[in-house]
């Protein structure tokens, strides 16, 4: 009755400990899909700021004034803002000073 005890026991473990290690490895799997979608977030704000900036830049040496909108930017030069993601303020004071701006990202 021991013997058949011993030889249970590794089997009893063992369906355990594997069930554990699966959920184990999900968890991680899905910490780490999340940790990938809010660094892709941070860059795609950190671009999309760049892009401004140097819309901006490129508007002032080619018109000699800064864009008053990024509407106007984005008709004349091609920028693209994906308005359902990210809310841009944009604050002009004056043509030749660069504007002042802010890009947010839109909470789901």
């Amino acid at each position: 009755m021991k013997k058949q005890m011993k030889k249970r026991l590794p089997g009893l473990l063992r369906g355990l400990v594997t069930p554990l290690i699966a959920v184990a490895v999900l968890i991680c799997f899905f910490a780490g899909v999340s940790n990938l979608e809010s660094g892709s977030g941070d860059e795609g704000k950190r671009q999309l700021e760049e892009s401004i900036r140097r819309t901006a830049a490129a508007c002032y040496a080619t018109e000699g004034i800064y864009p008053p909108t990024v509407s106007y930017m984005e008709e004349h030069y091609g920028l693209q803002v994906d308005e359902s993601r990210y809310f841009v303020d944009y604050q002009v004071f004056a043509s030749n000073l660069m504007p002042t701006f802010t890009v947010l990202e839109r909470s789901e």
